[in-house]
């Protein structure tokens, strides 16, 4: 598969796919769902341009510490996140980040619109839908925030390059409004670039196809599936995960 993916036989979509179902990553257990990459970090421009290398995020970096800003406060809670973390056995070892990049509730956060995932939603939340402004209700907004948090590192999953539907509240949920703008949480808002869902998908996955992604995504490969995950690679590449 991998020599396939360098003599560009396959897709860099293909290739995820392949490399998440060989790490045992699967659609039927939420805890261990398919893992896709944040690749743009323009999400405000009207048109996109994808000849342009700035809109890329750096696949270098995990999701935490993309804005430079959140590296510094990354690294001391490392050093010093033994002290104010319940550990009374000193068992626990350091890490960088006290949530992933993907688990259960990430997932549901995102596909909240569409069942079996509203139903689950509103089991987690002990049977009705969490308060409006933690719902996903804004593409922009939603990389603004993992921009100014270093304590939100949730990456993508596959649906954002292929599913349409699921940034469209088709069932007419009623997900609340929003505490200051009194906004009401309805379909997904999309980037300025993207006209519809079906643009923003068509986009998107151009987006992941595009040559500068080609030339970096084995990057965050390293990060996700290779040696970076753990050991003295991932400490210096502030990659470390409870």
């Amino acid at each position: 598969v991998l020599q396939k993916w360098v003599n560009r036989e396959i897709s860099n979509f293909d290739y995820l796919i392949q490399l998440n179902t060989m790490a045992g990553r699967t659609y039927n257990d939420l805890a261990q769902y398919p893992v896709f990459p944040w690749i743009l970090r323009d999400y405000t421009s009207e048109e996109l341009d994808l000849n342009n290398p700035a809109v890329f995020r750096d696949l270098s970096k995990p999701i935490g510490v993309v804005n430079e800003k959140n590296a510094k406060a990354v690294k001391e809670k490392y050093v010093f996140e033994q002290s104010n973390f319940e550990d009374p056995l000193g068992i626990i070892d350091k890490f960088h980040y006290g949530t992933h990049y993907s688990n259960a509730a990430g997932v549901m956060h995102y596909l909240i619109r569409v069942e079996p995932f509203t139903t689950l939603h509103i089991q987690l939340q002990s049977g009705r839908f969490d308060c409006a402004d933690r719902q996903f209700h804004s593409i922009p907004a939603t990389w603004q925030a993992l921009m100014d948090n270093p304590n939100d590192v949730k990456e993508l999953i596959p649906e954002f390059f292929y599913f349409p539907e699921f940034l469209e509240n088709q069932n007419g949920f009623n997900l609340g409004q929003l505490q200051i703008s009194k906004e009401v949480v309805n379909d997904v808002i999309l980037p300025k670039w993207a006209h519809s869902p079906e643009d923003f998908i068509y986009k998107h996955r151009k987006a992941l196809e595009s040559e500068y992604v080609s030339a970096h995504l084995h990057e965050w490969i390293d990060l996700i599936f290779g040696y970076k995950q753990r050991g003295p690679a991932a400490v210096e590449a502030l990659n470390v995960f409870y």
